[in-house]
């Protein structure tokens, strides 16, 4: 139970970062919030993570050992999820900009679990189970009616999908490749500590690119360590770790915990109102997590060492 619990815990702390940004100075741009968040949440993570991580493989190797094997294959598979990580933001901001957050959102959202599990299916020939076809499903359909009682119908532009698709696919290949790190040894805190460390350097390199003049506000530099510290560091951290003990598709599938948070928030602390579709949709994608959680509470990841395909 506790892998699903840090990994819903990480869902919340992701349905922040659009609440973060409505407070935020209105100066921002979303390349600049983007380089921010990775630079202070990158390093952040990598300093904690690859730390933390080092000492428990030894404790581990003192205790079992066992070590993992440091081949270019995990190196590269290490920078990927840094990559990845980075990818996903100008990607999932090309989504909400062409067709609006809810349709966007939706997109990317909607399609990360069902990506990872189509992913993991390929990699691993692992079948999702009907509880997790069933709660994905749940999930989902929820995110849909969201976007709906939130955006209208307006036909979709192609660029915002296929860029909201890219973001669903970009979180898919971090929870799989993390999930395959993490089998064949690694610990979880090194494997998170490593993504960090690539997307710090990637936020880097979007620096020149962007105006980051927002920063001497002090809401500026407040949201930029909330959404590097809470919603990077700490809640991959966390997902990360829960990563563990689940499937890639099953932890993809319960970050659908964002977008309710969100929803939530908004109303909360922006002064948002929710049409009754929405509520239904909320309750909806709840009843999602709610079976995915106990389905899974019983069960560890059935196959720790994923099989080639």
């Amino acid at each position: 139970m506790l892998p699903v619990i840090a990994v819903l815990a990480a869902a919340v702390l992701f349905g922040t970062t659009g609440t973060a940004q409505a407070l935020g100075p209105e100066s921002t741009t979303p390349l600049g919030v983007g380089a921010a968040r990775l630079i202070v949440g990158g390093t952040a993570l990598a300093a904690v993570g690859l730390s933390v991580g080092a000492r428990r493989q030894r404790a581990r190797f003192a205790r079992d050992g066992i070590r993992p094997v440091t081949s270019s294959r995990a190196v590269a598979l290490m920078a990927l999820t840094g990559l990845c990580l980075a990818l996903y933001q100008p990607l999932f901001f090309l989504g909400t900009a062409r067709n609006g957050v809810a349709v966007g959102t939706v997109i990317a959202l909607g399609s990360a679990p069902v990506l990872a599990g189509l992913l993991e299916w390929a990699l691993t020939r692992r079948r999702p189970t009907t509880s997790w076809m069933t709660a994905t499903a749940l999930a989902t359909a929820g995110v849909a009616l969201l976007a709906v009682a939130g955006g209208g119908s307006a036909g979709a532009d192609g660029l915002g999908v296929l860029g909201s698709l890219g973001a669903g696919a970009s979180f898919a290949v971090i929870a799989n490749a993390q999930r395959r790190l993490i089998s064949g040894g690694w610990d979880a805190f090194t494997v998170s500590g490593a993504m960090g460390a690539g997307a710090a350097a990637c936020g880097v390199a979007m620096l020149p690119f962007t105006d980051m003049g927002w920063l001497t506000d002090p809401r500026g530099w407040t949201m930029a360590l909330w959404l590097g510290l809470a919603t990077v560091a700490l809640a991959y951290a966390l997902f990360t770790w829960g990563l563990g003990g689940l499937s890639a598709a099953t932890a993809a599938t319960l970050t659908l915990a964002e977008p309710l948070t969100a929803s939530l928030l908004g109303v909360i602390l922006l002064g948002e109102r929710l049409a009754p579709l929405a509520l239904i949709g909320l309750a909806v994608l709840a009843a999602g997590l709610v079976l995915l959680a106990a389905t899974s509470r019983s069960r560890s990841n059935p196959a720790p060492t994923p099989l080639e395909a």
